[in-house]
C-alpha cells in the first residue's frame, strides 16, 4: 500500500526532516516507487509538487528537500500502485477548490465499490479509487454546508462521518487538509506525534539523519506529524485505533472521532 505523511503546526515550519524519511520509503527502503507528492499550504492555497516516479531517486524531490519552504500545514504521499496506471493524474495528493479554498487529499488503501458512490459537482480526472472517493467526500460535505463552517470542528465531524460511510468494507486511511486543519482517518494503520517543549533529538528510521529540535525551535512551537508508520526510531509515536479520525489544529490534537 501507499504511505501518508501530514504536518500541522502553530508556527510556520519546514517538513524537510520528515519528508526525507518518507522519500526514502519511496523506492529505497520501501516499495512505494509509483509516484510521490507534497502539498504545502500558504493560507487557503496549496503549493503542490507531484511526480509519477520514485521519490527516492527524484531530482525534484531532492530539490524540495534542499529548498525548504515553511508552512502551517502539509500533506505528502508515496504511492504503491493498486488501481490505475502510473501517471501524473493518478499521483497523490489530489486537490479541489471548495468555498474559495483548496482541499488536499491523500489516501492509503482500496475503497470497495467506489463507483457506486454518489458524486456532486466534483469529478475525478484520473482512474484511481482514491480520487473518486475524494470527489465523493467533497460532494457530500458540500451538500452539508453552504459555506465553510464558522466552527471548523463541524466540518471535521462531517468528514469523519462521511469517511466512515465511504470506507465501509474497504481500506480508507486518508489525510485531508483545508488550510485550517488537518483531518486524518485511520482505517487500518496510522500514527502521530506532537513535538513540543521540552524538545529533544530525533533520528530518522530510514535515513542516517538526526535533528536536535531544541536547537531549531522556540519553547512555544508545536508541530503535529502524522504518518502511516513512525518515521523516527527514538521518539514515542501514538498508534490510532482503526476507525478513528484525528483532527489537528495549531499543532495539537484538537478532536478525535470514532466510527
Amino acid at each position: 500500500m501507499c504511505e501518508l505523511l501530514g504536518m500541522e503546526c502553530n508556527v510556520p515550519t519546514d517538513i524537510v526532516f520528515s519528508f526525507a524519511g518518507l522519500a526514502a520509503r519511496g523506492g529505497r527502503t520501501g516499495h512505494h516507487a509509483d509516484g510521490w507528492g507534497l502539498a504545502l499550504y500558504e493560507g487557503k492555497a496549496a503549493r503542490i509538487f507531484r511526480e509519477p516516479a520514485a521519490a527516492a531517486d527524484s531530482p525534484l524531490a531532492r530539490f524540495v528537500r534542499e529548498h525548504p519552504l515553511k508552512t502551517l500545514l502539509a500533506v505528502a504521499h508515496v504511492r504503491k500502485r493498486t488501481r490505475g496506471p502510473v501517471c501524473l493524474v493518478n499521483t497523490h495528493p489530489f486537490a479541489r477548490e471548495l468555498w474559495g479554498r483548496q482541499f488536499v487529499f491523500a489516501h492509503n488503501g482500496t475503497v470497495k465499490n467506489v463507483r457506486r458512490l454518489k458524486l456532486g459537482r466534483f469529478h475525478p480526472i484520473g482512474t484511481t479509487d482514491s480520487e473518486y472517493a475524494f470527489c465523493a467526500l467533497l460532494g457530500a460535505i458540500a451538500g452539508d454546508f453552504k459555506a465553510y463552517p464558522r466552527a471548523p470542528s463541524e466540518l471535521a465531524a462531517a468528514v469523519a462521518e462521511h469517511g466512515a460511510r465511504i470506507g465501509v468494507g474497504g481500506t480508507f486511511n486518508f489525510l485531508l487538509g483545508d488550510g485550517t486543519q488537518l483531518i486524518a482517518r485511520c482505517s487500518t494503520r496510522l500514527h502521530h506525534i506532537v513535538r513540543q517543549a521540552p524538545f529533544a533529538r530525533a533520528t530518522l528510521a530510514d535515513e542516517d539523519v538526526t535533528v536536535d529540535f531544541a536547537a531549531v525551535t522556540t519553547p512555544k512551537d508545536r508541530v503535529a506529524v502524522v504518518a502511516t508508520l513512525p518515521l523516527t526510531k527514538d521518539e514515542r509515536w501514538i498508534a490510532a485505533t482503526p476507525g478513528t479520525t484525528w483532527v489537528f489544529r495549531k499543532g495539537r490534537l484538537a478532536a478525535t472521532f470514532g466510527d
